[in-house]
């Protein structure tokens, strides 16, 4: 007798259609944030510009606050790595004349950190009942926060966790204040006093840094 053919069990295919629709909501969102920024993220503005419905909006990112985010993750253009080479003050120079002109000419770069430090707040009436959520709820929120820490911190860190910067700050060098006391003095000079973080205002901030953090022999 001849054996039975067996056959595989099929895979269920996976629909295509939410991720369709999330797609069209995250495009939409970013067209709409790119030309009039967070107040022109409304939830009708996105759903009848992405064609769907308010219904499956909230399916997919539960408040404004977190299609916002979406959106912010996408434009957020790439940051300059670390320099490789160059003495300590050289190289956290650099990176920081880097970042500042990013933070200088691209709008976008300052909106987005401005709004995530205040992100605990709604960003469109439609979210205020999920205020009280915990983070937990909110992971396009997470991942933004994540992809900024990514961009920002990140190359600080590879200079300050590498050999020269042990030799010249000590091992125990919390990377966390230093960053803030790097970073900080520029974003606060862009916010409140509009003027330029060209080089000679990140080469003070540089070296009052290293003044205040050089290891005592």
């Amino acid at each position: 007798m001849p054996t039975p053919t067996t056959r595989s069990p099929r895979t269920p295919r996976e629909d295509p259609r939410p991720a369709q629709s999330r797609a069209l909501l995250i495009d939409a969102a970013t067209r709409l944030l790119a030309e009039g920024g967070v107040d022109a993220v409304t939830i009708d503005a996105v759903t009848r510009t992405a064609g769907v419905a308010r219904a499956t909006l909230y399916r997919h990112f539960g408040t404004g606050t977190e299609l916002v985010a979406a959106a912010f993750e996408k434009l957020l253009p790439p940051v300059p790595p670390a320099p490789a080479r160059g003495t300590l003050r050289r190289r956290l120079l650099t990176l920081l004349v880097n970042q500042a002109q990013l933070i200088d000419h691209a709008p976008l770069q300052l909106t987005v950190l401005s709004w995530v430090g205040m992100s605990t707040l709604p960003a469109q009436p439609d979210d205020l009942p999920g205020i009280d959520q915990p983070d937990t709820a909110r992971p396009w929120m997470r991942t933004l926060r994540r992809r900024i820490v990514e961009l920002y911190r990140r190359p600080f860190d590879t200079i300050l966790t590498g050999d020269d910067a042990r030799k010249v700050l000590g091992a125990d060098i919390d990377t966390t204040a230093a960053l803030a006391q790097l970073v900080g003095p520029v974003v606060f000079n862009r916010l409140v006093t509009g003027l330029p973080n060209d080089e000679t205002f990140c080469a003070r901030v540089v070296d009052d840094f290293l003044a205040a953090n050089t290891r005592r022999t």
